[in-house]
């Protein structure tokens, strides 16, 4: 069984900077792709980021592209999302996501195994 653990939320303020950490488990991820989600109240889940875990390439979502990072440590089994130059707009709870196989994808349906998700606040 596939287990997502999410950590590194928190409240910052606009400008500043977070980063958010997934410890993944239960499997060897090697032919996975996993990414990172939002869903602020009264939203639908939102992507924010993808990775394949075996080769590391990325994808963001435009709303995003330029202020966030995402990287995985394979021997650690971790993924990571650093966040700079926050906005209010990006408050909301952040969720680890992976699905088999090695295409990312950008719709929540795609994603087979969630985490809990970690509270991201930006104050102004």
């Amino acid at each position: 069984q596939v287990l997502l653990v999410e950590s590194g939320g928190g409240l910052v303020q606009a400008g500043g900077s977070l980063r958010l950490s997934c410890i993944a488990s239960g499997r060897t991820f090697t032919n996975y792709a996993m990414a990172w989600f939002r869903q602020a109240p009264g939203k639908e889940r939102e992507f924010v980021a993808a990775i394949r875990w075996s080769g590391g390439s990325t994808y963001y979502a435009d709303s995003v592209k330029g202020r966030v990072t995402i990287s995985r440590d394979s021997d650690k089994n971790t993924m990571s999302l650093q966040m700079n130059s926050l906005k209010p707009d990006d408050t909301a709870v952040y969720y680890c996501a992976a699905r088999v196989g090695f295409a990312t994808a950008t719709t929540a349906t795609a994603y087979d195994y969630w985490g809990q998700g970690t509270q991201v606040t930006v104050s102004s």
